[in-house]
C-alpha cells in the first residue's frame, strides 16, 4: 500500500493545475459511483490526478489514485484493496485502466456494496461491453463523458485566456455580437490550422512527435478497446484498419457497404458492425439522413471523429471542405443531434439547416432558413458565420 502513497504523490507533485477541463465542474461528485468515460488520449489519467489534486491533501491519505496496469493487480482483485484502503482510512478511490480487468464490473458493484464509506472514481473507454447496456453497474454508477479538447479549449491553452462557451442558438441568431465579443481578445482564425493538425489531443503538449503518438493511439483503439471490449479475435484486427482506411479515405462520398465488405473479405452485417464499433471508440462519426428511422440503417456520410485523425491516417492532404465539415460535426455532435441531406448540408436538431462552404462559394440553396458557415474566412459577412466561431460550443 505504501509504494501505491509514494506514487501517488508523485504523480500529484508533477500535475499542472493551470488549466482543468470544463467537465471538472460540470460532475456532480456527491456520488458514490463515478465513471469517466472518454477514447485513448483525450487526457483522462490527467483529469482524475487533477481532480485528485485539486481536492485532497497529500498528508491525510484519504484519497489514492492507482493505475490497474499495475502487475500487483494480477494476483490481487479491486476488492480487497479497497478493503484495505478503507480500513487504513481511504475514503476516495481513483482507479485508472480498470477496464482491462476480468471482471471489473462485478468488482465495482461489490465494493459499491459492501464498503459505504467509499468513493469510488473510474476511468473506462468509450467502448461498451457486448451486453451491459442494462446491468447492475449501469445503474449504480453515474457516467461522464470526457472529449478531446475543443478549438475553444486549445486557444485558452495556448494564448492563455479564459474564454467561456457559447450557445448554438447564440451563434446562430447573435453571430456579430457573439464574434464580437471573441475577437475584441483573440484573433481565432490563426489558431485554427494547427488546432485541426494537432490540437484536439492534450499530448500535444508533450512536445514530441504528435503524428507518431497518435497512430499508435489509433492502433491501440483498435487493437486494445474495439477487439478487447467487443471480444473480437484478433486476426480480424487488419479487416478493422483497412475499414477504417477506406472509411477516411472515400471521404464525402456515401458508405458502399457492398464494397466494403469484399475489400475486406466479409459480410455486409459485419461491416457495419465495425462501423459501429470504430464508433464507439470515437474514430469515426456516422451522419444519417434520418436518425430516427427505425430498422438497420446506412449512413449517408462517414467523417472521421475529429481532424487531427483525419491528418493522420491520410497519407495525403485532405480537401479544405472535408476538413471543416469533420472539424464542424465534431465540434456540435456531443449536445445536438447531427443529420445530412446532401453534401455539405447538415441537419442540427431536425429544424436547423446548415451549410458547410468555402468564403468564396455562392449561395445555390436559395433558402432564407438556410445558414451558411463559411471557412477561409475570419469575421461574418452577410449574416453568414465564420466556421471557427462553432469551436466555442463546449
Amino acid at each position: 500500500m505504501e509504494s501505491f502513497f509514494q506514487r501517488h504523490t508523485y504523480l500529484l507533485d508533477h500535475t499542472d493545475l493551470s488549466m482543468t477541463r470544463p467537465l471538472m465542474n460540470d460532475i456532480d461528485w456527491k456520488y458514490r459511483l463515478i465513471g469517466i468515460k472518454g477514447p485513448r488520449g483525450v487526457g483522462k489519467t490527467t483529469f482524475l490526478l487533477q481532480y485528485a489534486k485539486k481536492n485532497y491533501s497529500l498528508s491525510v491519505g484519504r484519497c489514492l489514485y492507482i493505475n490497474m496496469n499495475s502487475f500487483y493487480f494480477r494476483g490481487r482483485g479491486l476488492v480487497d484493496f479497497a478493503q484495505e484502503f478503507v480500513r487504513r482510512g481511504g475514503r476516495v478511490l481513483i482507479v485508472d485502466q480498470l477496464f482491462k480487468q476480468s471482471g471489473w464490473r462485478e468488482e465495482l458493484c461489490e465494493c459499491y456494496h459492501t464498503l459505504p464509506l467509499l468513493q469510488i472514481i473510474f476511468a473506462t473507454t468509450t467502448v461498451e461491453e457486448p451486453g451491459t447496456e442494462n446491468d447492475e453497474l449501469s445503474k449504480l454508477a453515474h457516467f461522464y463523458v470526457l472529449h478531446g479538447f475543443s478549438f475553444r479549449e486549445y486557444i485558452n491553452m495556448q494564448a492563455g485566456f479564459d474564454i467561456q462557451r457559447v450557445t448554438l442558438d447564440d451563434i446562430l441568431e447573435h453571430t456579430e455580437e457573439v464574434q464580437k465579443s471573441i475577437l475584441m481578445k483573440v484573433r481565432p482564425w490563426i489558431f485554427l490550422q494547427s488546432y485541426l493538425h494537432h490540437g484536439y489531443y492534450p499530448f500535444y503538449i508533450e512536445k514530441h512527435n504528435f503524428t507518431e503518438n497518435l497512430l499508435k493511439s489509433i492502433n491501440a483503439m483498435i487493437e486494445v478497446d474495439v477487439l478487447f471490449t467487443k471480444q473480437i479475435d484478433v486476426k480480424y484486427v487488419s479487416r478493422l484498419k483497412k475499414l477504417l482506411y477506406l472509411l477516411v479515405l472515400g471521404g464525402s462520398e456515401s458508405p458502399n457497404v457492398s464494397n466494403l465488405a469484399k475489400e475486406i473479405n466479409t459480410s455486409r452485417a459485419t461491416v457495419m458492425n465495425y462501423m459501429n464499433n470504430l464508433e464507439e471508440a470515437r474514430l469515426i462519426h456516422q451522419i444519417y439522413k434520418n436518425s430516427n428511422a427505425e430498422g438497420p440503417k446506412k449512413p449517408a456520410r462517414v467523417l472521421t471523429h475529429n481532424t487531427n485523425l483525419l491528418y493522420a491516417i491520410l497519407s495525403g492532404a485532405p480537401s479544405d471542405q472535408e476538413v471543416m465539415e469533420t472539424f464542424f460535426t465534431n465540434s456540435i455532435w456531443r449536445h445536438h443531434k447531427v443529420e445530412t441531406r446532401k453534401p455539405g448540408l447538415f441537419i442540427i436538431d431536425d429544424d436547423k439547416r446548415i451549410y458547410v462552404c468555402d468564403k468564396n462559394a455562392k449561395k445555390r440553396i436559395k433558402d432564407s432558413n438556410i445558414y451558411y458557415t463559411r471557412y477561409n474566412t475570419e469575421v461574418s459577412r452577410d449574416g453568414d458565420i465564420p466556421i471557427w466561431l462553432f469551436g466555442f460550443l463546449y
